[in-house]
């Protein structure tokens, strides 16, 4: 076992050295003219204001949640927590350091060389650093945890995998806890960077588009408005940091699900007729960690075939392929894991009911999936395709027409999605049981390393044009960066879909090992949807994602208006910034932004931690249950349709100022309407929508790991005993 485990280990470490050799060579090229690097300092010097205050609360949430931990499970639990929040913060910071150095030098490439094959390769390299430090960061903190808590305090065992009871007489297995606790480490770092984030870019975007845009009829990143800088500040700390610890949490969520299913589903097969061994056991635990071995390994070999390539002529083209050379060495590697693992096994009690490929085919599922979702979310946003089209066709005809046709269109894209997640969650199931839904969701985040490198060029590149714009370099230096940009807003659509898809999976898989949690083994496992605890569970769970994606909304709002006011007071307040002979005060409209994302962060993110643990000891593990299956399923949609209404009204915004529909350009009153439309969509497309994912993972893993606690000690068994 730890020869398979020092695999694991060494991809982890390959990965992180290939992360640091790409930070390296951007760093080494040269930043451009001197206001270039004014404009480049003040953007880095923001994020990493706003990113260090952000980490300085989530040290305190941190040390209370591990002194919890602590003394209500155990140490080793609080450690693995502990161990989690330091891989996600760390693959965070890394990734925003990175993109506000390359943001600069992707600029000055496309100034020097006019190529936009040469500054795609700066673009993705920089986005390459985030995406390997996702994959190596959340991978080497898994193989931390199996080598010093699983093999070196031998919890790891077939006859380790009993249920032990602490000093409370709370009973729980001992390391799958260090995995919840592992997970739940992930979870809360990624849940503050996504929120505070998301608040933070959507505000001073807002606030920026609102006045700049619609009111002085200045262009996008026009060094005149006094929000441009808060906004390149916020593509950073919310688009880069935020993305990637986003599914640095869900790919961790996943193959921790896996490993944990594993475990209850060897302790349920032992009271049945045909027990799954203990081989088998140990075998079923580091699948998934070598599958995503594997995969990581996979996307190294994707991310260098780009980097390398003499010629790039097509960005979408050339970003799709490393993406799919990724996922497709994954598949290969993982066949060949598969055979290696479960050939000649004897797979009793494991649920494989197509023969030792049965894991693998679910983890293709899970693959194939993930790239259809993308393709779906593609369709209904890119321009390229009739649904943005349609909808840009609509601007002339008013604001609100706009608006409606938006809302429409994200509705009537969820079908597709569903569907797609639906059929693979049967047939997952019916190939290799409940450990194949897990491992459709470990499959689908396998190549995650590549696709986050994919979507971090996106943010990079929207810096990039808006440091040339400031800087007023000439005009076919934004017309290379505005190609990549424009690429990179589908790339986005697809990595938003793709987080909702895998996010949906990964909670599908925590809410499995959290009814194997407090069932006891011997019992078929199910949850009563008609029990009346379940039911009322799962209304007020569906229920959840509403209030949560409100109060986003809201926290963007009150925001937005402060940033809308300042931006105001300093065009009518210091004469001749419209004219370009006065300097606006930047510095006060990031401020404003970093205020109203630390301050309005905290209800919503605390909202997602404390709402299962309070329901649990309020009312018990049913109702948990319910809320757990109310909010996933809610969420899901809610995600999709704001994602893909959002997208589709930046793109069509964006088809028309490239001339798409004839006699209404830009500064029209179309372009207007479209503007408008834009701004409706910023918090739903960028901050409602990538949290909502993160909101369901977040609440199964603090329900998995807080059950063993809320099963014995809840208010209505209380009174329960008390009435007799």
């Amino acid at each position: 076992m730890s020869g398979v485990l020092l695999i694991g280990l060494f991809a982890a470490l390959l990965g992180l050295a290939y992360a640091a050799f790409n930070y390296s060579g951007v760093k080494k090229l040269p930043e451009g003219t001197d206001e270039m690097s004014e404009i480049a300092s003040a953007i880095r010097v923001g994020a990493n204001a706003f990113m260090t205050y952000e980490y300085k609360v989530l040290l305190l949430v941190g040390i209370v949640v591990a002194a919890v931990l602590t003394v209500v499970i155990s140490w080793q639990a609080a450690c693995c927590f502990v161990l989690g929040a330091a891989m996600s913060a760390s693959a965070g910071w890394i990734g925003m350091r990175i993109a506000t150095y390359a943001n600069v030098r992707v600029a000055n490439t496309a100034r020097t060389t006019v190529q936009v094959g040469s500054t795609l390769k700066v673009a993705f390299k920089g986005g390459s650093v985030m995406g390997l430090c996702v994959g190596a960061f959340a991978l080497l903190g898994l193989m931390l945890v199996y080598l010093i808590f699983g093999v070196g305090m031998g919890l790891i065992g077939a006859e380790s995998m009993t249920a032990q009871t602490n000093w409370m007489g709370i009973s729980s297995v001992p390391f799958t806890m260090c995995l919840s606790g592992y997970a739940l480490g992930c979870s809360v770092i990624a849940m503050f960077n996504r929120i505070g984030g998301g608040i933070y870019t959507k505000a001073a975007d807002m606030g920026a588009d609102l006045v700049g845009k619609t009111e002085a009829h200045i262009p996008e990143d026009d060094p005149r408005n006094p929000a441009t800088i808060a906004d390149n500040v916020g593509d950073n700390v919310g688009d880069v940091a935020g993305l990637g610890s986003d599914l640095l949490e869900s790919y961790v969520g996943s193959i921790s699900a896996a490993a944990i299913l594993a475990v209850h589903m060897f302790l349920a097969s032992k009271a049945g007729a045909a027990p799954m061994s203990g081989d088998m056991l140990s075998r079923m635990m580091l699948y998934p960690v070598v599958f995503a071995a594997a995969g990581l390994v996979s996307c190294i070999l994707g991310i260098a075939y780009l980097l390398h390539k003499k010629e790039l002529k097509n960005p979408h083209r050339e970003l799709d392929t490393a993406t799919y050379i990724s996922a497709g060495l994954t598949t290969i590697c993982g066949l060949a894991t598969t055979l290696l693992f479960f050939r000649d096994m004897d797979l009793a009690g494991s649920g494989f009911s197509c023969g030792v490929l049965s894991p693998w085919l679910g983890s293709l599922l899970g693959i194939v999936s993930g790239i259809a979702i993308g393709m779906m979310a593609e369709r209904y946003t890119s321009a390229d395709y009739t649904p943005t089209r349609c909808l840009a066709a609509v601007a002339p005809e008013g604001t609100a027409l706009t608006v409606t046709q938006g809302l429409a269109l994200g509705m009537k894209s969820c079908m597709s999605p569903c569907l797609v997640l639906g059929g693979s969650i049967i047939l997952a199931y019916y190939t290799s049981g409940m450990y194949g839904v897990a491992m459709a969701a470990v499959g689908m985040l396998s190549f995650v390393s590549a696709t986050v490198s994919v979507d971090t060029y996106g943010p990079i590149s929207d810096n990039a044009g808006g440091i040339a714009e400031m800087s007023k370099l000439d005009s076919g230096v934004r017309e290379i960066t505005d190609t990549l940009d424009s690429v990179g807003n589908t790339t986005a659509a697809i990595g938003k879909g793709f987080a909702i898809g895998s996010g949906a999976l990964a909670a599908l898989s925590l809410m499995v090992s959290y009814l194997y949690s407090y069932n006891d083994p011997s019992t078929p496992l199910m949850l009563n949807m008609i029990e009346p605890l379940t039911l009322a569970g799962a209304i007020i769970g569906g229920a959840l994602p509403f209030l949560f994606s409100g109060m986003l909304i809201e926290a963007v709002t009150k925001a937005a208006r402060k940033m809308v006011d300042e931006v105001r007071r300093q065009f009518r307040d210091i004469p001749g910034i419209l004219e370009g002979t006065a300097k606006p005060d930047y510095r006060t409209c990031i401020e404003i932004s970093s205020k109203g994302a630390l301050g309005e962060m905290k209800v919503p993110a605390l909202m997602a931690i404390l709402v299962p643990i309070g329901a649990g000891f309020l009312l018990g593990p049913e109702f948990v249950g319910g809320i757990l299956i109310g909010s996933t399923i809610c969420a899901i949609m809610l995600a999709i349709l704001t994602g893909n209404a959002g997208g589709a009204w930046d793109n069509s915004k964006k088809y028309i100022e490239a001339g798409g529909v004839p006699g209404h350009g830009k500064g029209s009153d179309a372009h207007a309407s479209a503007v408008v439309g834009d701004t409706v969509g910023d918090p739903l497309k960028d901050t409602v929508g990538p949290c909502l994912d993160i909101f369901i993972k977040i609440m199964s893993t603090v329900a998995l790991t807080a059950v063993a606690v809320f099963n014995q000690f809840n208010l209505l068994d209380w009174i329960m005993s008390l009435l007799g």
